[in-house]
């Protein structure tokens, strides 16, 4: 039996979407990506989904929306939001990929399909979660295979060019459940990933309790032991259960999903400042946080913040970490320009110049940042139809 899953790292995820020119509109216009692919006229007939592809250095982000009302996209769109349906993940052999899951208890949803072009080939499979609808694929790439995937033509040579904002890879991925244990033992049982990093915060913490409303979470990073790639997955925290930002997100995506994903890029400030240019809107910061945020950093050892104080503040850029490792993070509110009705769905950017990365410490923030404020969203109608697999 195969000792490890043998992932290399993320290949790309998977939106879709009631409306695809406005996510191009998003993608091209405000983030600086590149659409590298686009589904074959065979591949739309066939499946009954319009599909683009857009890049930004390592990130690649497939969006597709309904073209017939009996497509899989259109029956997502019947019970979900506007919503990411799928993680891809490259791997080193598909193969041993598949034998290290089928005795741990995988459900799989196709048997290994390949497909040869030139002297390359593509071979996957895929396999569902406890993430309700979400699945997760596995890619082997060799050789000269050039397209995206099967049946997709690239636009012009297929590569993005230089974001501006400098967007590089993608650092984690972040799912809301309303309970995360059958998550995280699926991660460790079926995936083979181990624990992390783990948080519990409420903002009765903060506020002494004398609110009688609140939001809070717990959470569970889980990591790939090989590649590293991490998942957080996050539940409802009492009291005010059916207050937290974690229980209204899975109540408005009907189920379990996920919430974000986290991008890395080279220079935060500059990032965040062209961004706004763009028309991208942002989660502030009060300036209590920015206030306590010296004696923070002293708590914390961290003596080596070669950012300016005032620059962090006015862009409400987060900063964390411990011994002279710190990373800088902000929220993107993303939905509205992307996102037909998202589910409170936000995007992390972050930037880690000492390369440490302590985790997401909730509990430090202020009260006024209340994370129930993370991408919020309306109530949508409630569900119709069958689960999807």
């Amino acid at each position: 039996m195969s000792q490890e899953l043998g992932i290399v790292g993320y290949d790309s995820f998977h939106f879709i979407v009631g409306d695809l020119e406005r996510s191009r509109r998003f993608y091209t216009e405000a983030l600086g990506f590149t659409e590298v692919a686009r589904a074959s006229r065979e591949k739309v007939e066939k499946g009954g989904e319009e599909a683009s592809v857009f890049g930004a250095g390592q990130i690649r982000v497939l969006v597709s929306t309904p073209a017939r009302p009996d497509s899989r996209a259109a029956r997502w769109l019947r019970i979900h939001p506007d919503g990411i349906s799928s993680l891809a993940f490259r791997v080193r052999d598909v193969d041993a990929a598949w034998r290290f899951l089928e005795p741990r208890g995988a459900t799989f949803l196709s048997e290994i399909q390949t497909h040869e072009e030139g002297d390359g080939y593509f071979r996957t499979f895929s396999i569902a979660t406890p993430l309700d609808d979400v699945t997760f694929r596995f890619i082997e790439r060799r050789g000269t295979y050039g397209p995206f995937a099967p049946d997709f033509e690239s636009v012009g040579d297929g590569n993005p060019r230089e974001n501006p904002h400098g967007f590089a890879t993608i650092d984690h991925v972040t799912s809301n459940a309303y309970t995360m244990l059958p998550v995280v033992s699926w991660y460790r049982d079926v995936l083979g990933f181990t624990r992390y990093w783990d948080v519990e915060f409420h903002t009765s913490e903060v506020d002494g309790g004398r609110k009688m409303t609140g939001s809070g979470l717990r959470s569970i990073v889980m990591a790939d032991p090989g590649s590293g790639i991490k998942f957080a997955t996050n539940e409802p925290m009492r009291p005010f259960f059916r207050d937290s930002q974690i229980n209204r997100f899975c109540e408005d995506h009907h189920g379990a999903g996920v919430q974000h994903i986290a991008f890395l890029v080279k220079e935060i400030i500059p990032a965040v400042e062209s961004l706004r240019e763009r028309g991208v809107k942002f989660l502030t910061a009060p300036e209590a946080y920015y206030d306590r945020l010296p004696g923070r950093l002293e708590e914390a050892k961290i003596s080596n913040l070669r950012e300016p104080m005032e620059a962090l503040r006015a862009n409400h850029i987060l900063v964390d970490g411990k011994d002279d490792r710190y990373m800088l993070q902000i929220f993107m509110l993303a939905g509205r320009a992307a996102l037909r009705r998202p589910a409170g769905r936000a995007v992390l950017l972050r930037d880690h110049p000492a390369r440490g990365r302590q985790g997401l410490r909730l509990r430090e923030l202020p009260g006024p940042l209340r994370i129930d404020r993370i991408g919020p969203a309306p109530r949508s109608e409630p569900p119709r139809g069958r689960r999807l697999r």
